[in-house]
């Protein structure tokens, strides 16, 4: 049975140690702020929360009733998933979760045939790489009620350096869900899939939040703001106006191919124009992406 589809997806990330990055379903930066020394011992929690808020508050009013959370590791506390589990949300989470000693416990017992191969990104079997139930063999009494976990055992790449967690050579994660229903290597792809936050980091790094020009807090969080609005107007940009591979440029990509281009605006007939060079190999999606933009409704 496939796994279900909740409705938008939010990917949650809070990173440390002075700024918080918060995303929407379009894969935008809903806001990115810098955070006072003082602020920084405030617990995860807190945190997912503000981060969840706000990126709900993008959302029209009817969609966020049936909207699916997904965040690693650090969003998998007690106080979060209680939060999220509110009556009155109606929220679905998939939050990755910390192996402790009873889960190590937990994989040890699972008998062998209850490992099912896991997915890869384009649904088929992947070679070493399996998946199983572990939700009968933990104690969940203090986690939300319907919680369960889900475990990847998979074998480390060539190279990789195996961790203290690792059991008998394999790699494990895993991660907790409310998902009543859906096989459990297609929950495991979707979980994985909130991955693509980090695409996003990285470009909002390129884009110049990488680093802090100035010495004030205040002016670097104008700066902040400013990424934020680029990597908005960047990731709107891709979404309304430009199709096939452009829809999926990186910042550095998108300022060689389109926004570095030389151009002319020539006026004519009492409208202006914009005159770009024949010869350059992009001009086609330029023109072709001002083309779907004028033809969106206004309002």
């Amino acid at each position: 049975m496939p796994a279900p589809r909740p409705g938008p997806t939010l990917h949650g990330r809070v990173r440390r140690p002075r700024r918080e990055r918060e995303r929407g379903t379009a894969g935008h930066l809903a806001q990115d702020r810098q955070r006072r020394v003082e602020h920084r011992c405030r617990p995860h929690r807190d945190d997912h929360i503000e981060t969840t808020t706000l990126a709900l508050a993008q959302l029209p009013r009817h969609l966020r009733r049936r909207v699916l959370i997904r965040t690693d590791s650090a969003g998998g506390t007690h106080g979060f998933l209680e939060w999220l589990t509110t009556g009155s949300r109606r929220l679905h989470y998939c939050v990755g979760m910390t192996i402790t000693e009873d889960m190590q416990a937990a994989i040890l017992k699972v008998p062998p045939a209850s490992w099912t191969p896991a997915y890869d990104g384009n649904g088929q079997a992947r070679d070493g790489a399996w998946v199983a139930d572990i939700t009968g063999l933990l104690d969940l009494s203090s986690w939300p009620a319907g919680m369960r976990v889900i475990v990847r055992k998979e074998r480390p790449h060539p190279g990789a350096q195996l961790r203290f967690t690792d059991i008998d050579g394999h790699r494990f994660t895993a991660f907790a869900t409310d998902a009543k229903r859906g096989h459990l290597a297609d929950l495991e792809l979707r979980h994985r899939r909130r991955a693509r936050c980090e695409d996003r980091i990285r470009c909002a790094k390129d884009t110049g939040l990488r680093n802090l020009p100035r010495h004030g807090f205040a002016q670097n969080q104008l700066w902040c703001e400013i990424v934020s609005l680029a990597c908005e107007l960047l990731a709107w940009t891709q979404l309304l106006a430009l199709t096939g591979a452009a829809h999926r440029w990186e910042p550095k990509r998108l300022r060689l191919r389109l926004f570095a281009v030389a151009g002319r605006l020539a006026s004519s007939g009492r409208r202006l124009r914009l005159r770009l060079a024949e010869r350059w190999p992009w001009s086609g999606e330029i023109t072709a992406a001002v083309t779907r933009l004028q033809a969106l409704p206004s309002g």
